[in-house]
C-alpha cells in the first residue's frame, strides 16, 4: 500500500506546522487534527530524524519545519513516516522480486514502470505546492 495513516498524518501535520511561525507541540497537533497523541509523536520524531522537522524541548517547545517547504518532497515524507519506500506492489522497484525472477517475469516491467512514474511524481510534489 502506498499511503497509510502514518503518511496521511505526517502530511496533515506538516501542513499545520508550516502555517505557524513558532513551534507547535504534539498536544496541540493531536487535539487540532484529531490524531492519537502517541502515534503522532512517533511520526513527528521520525520526521525530525529525517531532518524534515526540527524539534525544540521545553515550555515553548514543539516542532517547526527544518527547511523550506519547497525543499520537502512528498516521497521523503512518506519514507520518513512509513520507515520504508512507498511501493505499489511487493515486487515494485528495482530488483524487488520476492522470488528473484524479475529478469523473466512478464509483469515486472509494467509494475516497475508504474513504480518509477509514481516515484518521480511523489518526488516532484513539494510541501510548498500543497500549501498553495
Amino acid at each position: 500500500m502506498l499511503f497509510t495513516r502514518a503518511s496521511e498524518y505526517a502530511l496533515i501535520s506538516l501542513i499545520y506546522i508550516a502555517k505557524h511561525q513558532s513551534p507547535v507541540d504534539v498536544d496541540t497537533l493531536s487535539n487540532e487534527l484529531n490524531i492519537p497523541r502517541s502515534f503522532l509523536a512517533k511520526i513527528l520524531q521520525n520526521l525530525a530524524r529525517a531532518d524534515i522537522l526540527k524539534s525544540y524541548k521545553g515550555i515553548n517547545g514543539g516542532f517547526i519545519l527544518a527547511k523550506d517547504a519547497s525543499k520537502i518532497n512528498i516521497k521523503d515524507v512518506i519514507i520518513s513516516a512509513e520507515k520504508k519506500e512507498p511501493l505499489v506492489f511487493e515486487c515494485s522497484g528495482d530488483d524487488k522480486c520476492p522470488n528473484n525472477r524479475h529478469d523473466t517475469c512478464k509483469i515486472y516491467p509494467i509494475i516497475n514502470n508504474l513504480q518509477n512514474k509514481i516515484n518521480v511524481f511523489l518526488t516532484n510534489i513539494t510541501l510548498e505546492q500543497i500549501l498553495k
